[in-house]
């Protein structure tokens, strides 16, 4: 029995055929050892035909549907070419040994060529890798390499481009730097309130806000300016009209020290930098929220866009945490306590970083350990969902959610949940009833601009015909006049000849009567 093997290189497809097979046994042994020397692996191996790929792209095409088990066109043409034909209910004389597996069986389903991929052929095409540029004669030395690093850089590439509006690293940087913000935003802002109070102590009582102590000592400045003006601007910040009285009447009565104007530049322009830093800080959640939204919407339905991110975060990815099983999940970010517990033999902690969701806040103590593994497992879903859904959606996090909800209820008033099953079909008939409802209004749509080109094609051929009834129109009236004329023509000529003739008459009569005057 014959056998072909399937080569892919990176300049493109080589059909080789193996002679002498009942020699060696098709011991994987014997093939390693003649692999090494092409005298021997040459009497075995031989070149049948060769298609090379047209471009670079069409060689990353080609290489990308041979790793995902799909045989292309070009493939598919260039083994019917030259691979015996395979008659319908007889048995082929061939095989064709390939290195992908999920290759072989799509080619035996569309071509019915048998394929077969095991040890003995895999040696064999580690031989024709290694001679593969002996076996091609047009081959310049290093065209090979050059086509197989350039192959290999696009290849990977490809694979390793991801979705721009779903990279979950930028979600894990924001996280990290609302954390060091937090940090420093409120050490900073005791720093002020240090400062400040050196001039202004009692400020500290009345206002408590980090941010709003900070704008109302930028808008003070100097303490003893202080007046009934500046009530309507503190009332602005301070959101409450006895508050700025109180601040004012304090500044009267201030029992701090005045300061130098170049120290209260300094106190004013630190303050700023406060103000700045949490203006920044708000406009960054903000951001953290829209890109929780793009690339975990039913987590961060499900427990909140800061838990969500932070999970994310510690796990290093989504696809980490989508990997992660829901009692890893649960005492994620508590790994210290755990090999503690491990080591001393105590008690396990019952929850990590979901401690910070609400539901775990609800739930009595008795049943914090129950709602935090159940939110555990609501939360693995929700990421698995995320990270492997084809479109973003946050109906299943809600409906997760909602169950959560339900959890509590029964563990506190006994009030039996729904099933999992039940409401992940409800939702899955639900998004199918919105798909329908779309398609529909696309097609509604659809039609009536088909309705209004229509109307519009009527109406182009309404206006046509009335433009060129119009046109005959004009021609008619034309030629109707241009009658006219000539036959108003013709009769001034006819007028004019008939006056002539009466005064060429006339003109003889009176000749005559001269001539008979004359003769008398």
């Amino acid at each position: 029995m014959a056998m072909y093997l399937l080569y892919e290189s990176s300049s493109g497809y080589g059909l080789f055929e193996a002679h002498g097979l009942d020699e060696i046994g098709q011991n994987t042994e014997a093939v390693r050892s003649s692999v090494t020397d092409l005298s021997r692996f040459g009497r075995v191996v031989q070149l049948t035909a060769f298609h090379p790929f047209e471009s670079a792209l069409d060689a990353l095409n080609q290489v990308n549907a041979v790793s995902e088990g799909v045989m292309t066109d070009e493939l598919r043409s260039f083994l019917e070419l030259n691979l015996p034909k395979v008659k319908e209910g007889k048995k082929p004389k061939f095989s064709l040994g390939t290195s992908e597996p999920k290759l072989g069986s799509h080619i035996l389903e569309a071509t019915k060529i048998p394929c077969q991929s095991n040890e003995f052929v895999l040696e064999l095409l580690r031989g024709v890798r290694l001679h593969f540029d002996r076996f091609i004669k047009d081959l310049k030395p290093g065209d090979l390499e050059k086509s197989q690093l350039g192959l290999a850089h696009s290849y990977s590439r490809a694979k390793v481009k991801f979705n721009v509006n779903r990279v979950d690293n930028m979600v894990i940087q924001a996280i990290f730097l609302l954390d060091t913000l937090d940090k420093d935003i409120n050490s900073f802002a005791m720093r002020v309130r240090e400062w400040y109070s050196w001039h202004f102590p009692e400020l500290v009582k009345i206002v408590n806000d980090n941010y709003l102590y900070a704008r109302v000592s930028k808008m003070i400045e100097d303490k003893s300016k202080l007046s009934e003006e500046h009530i309507p601007m503190l009332t602005e910040v301070l959101g409450d009209e006895d508050k700025a009285r109180e601040v004012v009447e304090a500044g009267k009565a201030s029992m701090g020290q005045d300061l130098s104007p170049l120290d209260l530049i300094n106190v004013q322009t630190f303050a700023k930098k406060v103000m700045d830093l949490a203006d920044y800080r708000k406009k960054l959640y903000d951001y953290l929220v829209a890109k929780m939204s793009d690339i975990a919407p039913n987590l961060a339905a499900l427990i909140g866009d800061m838990v969500g991110a932070r999970l994310i975060s510690h796990a290093g990815s989504l696809t980490n945490l989508a990997k992660c099983p829901s009692s890893t999940l649960q005492i994620l970010g508590a790994e210290k306590a755990l090999f503690r517990a491990l080591k001393t033999k105590g008690n396990t902690p019952k929850y990590g970083l979901i401690f910070h969701s609400s539901f775990i806040g609800r739930a009595s103590s008795k049943n914090k350990g129950r709602i935090a593994r159940y939110l555990a497992n609501k939360c693995s879903i929700a990421s698995r969902i995320d990270c492997f859904a084809d479109g973003a959606t946050t109906a299943f996090g809600e409906k997760l959610r909602e169950q959560v909800e339900e959890r509590l209820e029964f563990y506190d008033k006994g009030v039996a949940p729904r099933k999992n099953v039940d409401v992940m079909k409800e939702v899955i008939e639900n998004l199918q009833n919105k798909d329908e409802e779309g398609k529909e209004a696309v097609e509604a749509s659809g039609k009536k601009s088909k309705k209004k080109k229509a109307k519009g094609e009527e109406e182009e051929t309404v206006a046509e015909e009335k433009s060129e009834k119009k046109k005959k129109r004009k021609v008619e009236t034309e030629e109707e006049n241009e009658k006219s004329e000539k036959k108003k023509k013709k009769k001034s000529k006819s007028g004019g000849d008939d006056e002539s003739d009466d005064g060429q008459t006339q003109s003889k009569k009176k000749s005559k009567k001269k001539k008979s005057k004359s003769e008398e």
